[in-house]
């Protein structure tokens, strides 16, 4: 899936969600959940396009999938219309229109 930069739907914030997580089962549950939102990124980064009831969404279940006293997990609200610094074999992402179900 892709986002445009600039998006019309205004009730949706780019969001970077990243965690770092040290049981394999757990890693693997909070990956699948997060898929759900991503519409870029890579392994334990993911870029979001969220709602605020889907921003409140992911809040509140991802303590549910984390071992608190041992993972961690972050959400940063970005800012869409800042140039990207790409490095290494890094792409700029795709910016088609996507539709989230």
């Amino acid at each position: 899936m892709a986002y445009r930069g600039d998006m019309s739907d205004a009730a949706r914030t780019l969001y970077l969600v990243c965690y770092d997580v040290c049981k394999t089962p757990l890693r693997r549950r909070v990956q699948k959940y997060l898929t759900g939102y991503k519409v870029g990124g890579q392994k334990s980064f993911f870029e979001c396009w969220l709602t605020p009831a889907e921003l409140r969404e992911v809040r509140e279940t991802l303590p549910e999938l984390l071992d608190l006293a041992s993972d961690r997990a972050h959400i940063f609200q970005l800012d869409p219309r800042m140039a990207r610094d790409l490095l290494g074999r890094a792409t700029q992402p795709v910016t088609d229109v996507f539709l989230i179900v």
